[in-house]
């Protein structure tokens, strides 16, 4: 039986169908039943806790392997502590449950113990795991999330152009995060990794916003669509506006000053095992495009 944290989530959610679809015993875990009732009715069995829950030690027992994640809080006005409550929670439970595998989600960056935003959480999970002496751990560090390109929507009909706080000539890679959930299932079923291991996962390439800018500009009937680096005075109130925290936002921009610099870049050097699938062409023509129509039907 596998126990997957963020079962409802971007990536959790592709793990428990590519689980279940091979006739696996899975327990999906999550905070809202109602979330998880897609997957209940393709055979897992729902568990709903917290993950801070002392009951996550019950969710965990009696599986062979779980998928674990740090659940994205961006409403905290305490990221980092929230963090490392919920790694503490997770780890205690793996130990406490005498988990033998686990399949992490971490990122490109958690190499480093600082100055990264939110993904100083993930280094600090990846440590706490790595000392679970029996624990057979696969950190996967995926890269920058395609969907973090969805909010770009609102500022191309907004404003007429593309914007964030990232350089538009600074080549990122990318990933699509159903690749992730297939990368991280695969590594479930087979179970082949021994003791404490780390694996990037950097799409199908590396891409600039100028480049991203001119594929969704094709997509959307608006070829030449700009892209503009913004200040993080501007950048901040936008996070804001969109429902995110003072401190979730200021995260972000550590975060994006990191990328930036090249402080917080691969490590591997691409190659057929941390190349994806899905390109920033696909990922347009299936998410941001008919999202931008559906606004503009909706205006």
């Amino acid at each position: 039986m596998y126990a997957i944290i963020g079962a409802s989530g971007n990536t959790g959610k592709i793990v428990s169908e590519k689980l279940l679809a091979h006739g696996e015993k899975v327990r999906v875990i999550g905070r809202d039943a109602k979330r998880l009732e897609g997957l209940v009715q393709k055979g897992a069995e729902a568990f709903v806790t917290n993950v801070t829950d002392a009951a996550i030690t019950k969710a965990f027992t009696g599986a062979k392997a779980v998928y674990l994640m740090i659940p994205p809080n961006p409403t905290t006005s305490d990221v980092r502590g929230d963090q490392e409550r919920v790694s503490d929670a997770l780890v205690a439970a793996v130990r406490n449950a005498g988990v033998e595998y686990a399949v992490v989600l971490s990122s490109v960056g958690a190499d480093k113990p600082e100055k990264t935003g939110p993904v100083v959480g993930l280094h600090n999970f990846e440590y706490k795991l790595n000392a679970v002496g029996p624990l057979k751990a696969l950190h996967l560090r995926a890269a920058y999330f395609m969907e973090n390109l969805l909010p770009q929507v609102g500022i191309i009909q907004n404003f007429g152009m593309a914007g964030g706080p990232l350089r538009g000539d600074l080549k990122v890679p990318m990933i699509a995060t159903q690749d992730i959930g297939a990368v991280a299932a695969d590594a479930l079923l087979k179970l082949e990794f021994s003791g404490k291991q780390a694996r990037e996962l950097l799409g199908q390439r590396d891409v600039t916003y100028q480049e991203i800018a001119s594929v969704i500009g094709q997509a959307i009937g608006k070829p030449g669509l700009n892209y503009v680096q913004l200040l993080p005075a501007q950048v901040k109130p936008a996070l804001m506006q969109v429902g995110m925290s003072a401190n979730m936002a200021d995260l972000i921009l550590d975060m994006a000053e990191a990328l930036n610099t090249g402080y917080m870049a691969a490590l591997e050097p691409r190659s057929a095992q941390n190349t994806t699938p899905t390109s920033i062409e696909a990922f347009v023509a299936k998410q941001i495009a008919p999202q931008f129509a559906a606004n503009a039907a909706s205006a």
